[in-house]
């Protein structure tokens, strides 16, 4: 869905005479990677392609363009004789040769043209082509652009996803040493490396402790949290591990 509204914001800029420079620059700004970037141009620019009216009928266009000019070109070349008109229906049906002047010939040519162009296009296209020739040149009015429209932010959580390894710190009885793992931008488990266990009463105080400690970190988002009463030493050696540990994941 994002990709989505990604494409549609590109499509608005370009309409609105906005530089594909100025867009990317404007994305970066705001978040959004390089390959996020390029597939958004790529799908606004298929988007545009199919929803083009005339895109069938280029060719089409392109095709009768080339044939009245090798016409032309053949005319000129006879000299303007009507040796060419024999070939060329004209709108009052076959000119014989010998029988029109060069002027004549061009014109049941040209007139052939426009009324094949106006087959291809289904529209009044060719017809008003024509009277253009002869109608005044008229300035176009300045189009009036739509108000720039704000880039998208990239939506981003507190910290980077991935697991990080915190410090190992100090629980006096042993040592505590944690890894915080982050998940859609926010910190979704931290995971015990060590803690004091070499004597009966630090696995049972610390098998108590850990997973209170980990609910408040998670809860904390953050290792500023309270602690546990009667494993102070775990707590402190806990926070510490941890502050290490989020501060590479910060975003």
């Amino acid at each position: 869905m994002q990709n989505q509204k990604l494409a549609a914001f590109v499509r608005t800029q370009l309409s609105a005479g906005i530089s594909r420079d100025g867009i990317r620059q404007s994305l970066r700004k705001n978040g959004w990677s390089e390959p996020e970037v390029n597939d958004a141009f790529t799908d606004a620019a298929t988007a545009a392609v199919a929803a083009h009216p005339f895109a069938g009928k280029k060719f089409s266009l392109s095709f009768g363009l080339i044939v009245v000019s090798i016409v032309y070109a053949l005319w000129q070349h006879s000299g303007g004789t009507g040796s060419v008109a024999r070939t060329i229906p004209g709108s009052h049906g076959w000119v014989p040769a010998g029988e029109t002047s060069p002027g004549q010939s061009y014109q049941a040519a040209n007139d052939a043209l426009l009324q094949t162009l106006a087959q291809i296009t289904g529209s009044s296209s060719a017809p008003a082509a024509a009277q253009s020739q002869t109608a005044p040149a008229q300035t176009p009015s300045k189009p009036t652009l739509p108000a720039a429209t704000p880039a998208p932010q990239k939506p981003a959580g507190i910290y980077a996803d991935g697991s990080y390894t915190g410090s190992p710190a100090d629980a006096y009885y042993g040592t505590v040493q944690v890894k915080a793992v982050v998940k859609n931008g926010q910190l979704a488990d931290v995971q015990f490396l060590q803690y004091p266990n070499t004597h009966s009463n630090s696995v049972y105080i610390n098998s108590q402790a850990m997973p209170l400690l980990t609910q408040e970190a998670i809860q904390a988002q953050s290792a500023q949290i309270d602690g546990v009463s009667g494993a102070t030493f775990t707590s402190q050696a806990f926070q510490q591990s941890l502050v290490s540990a989020l501060a590479l994941a910060k975003n």
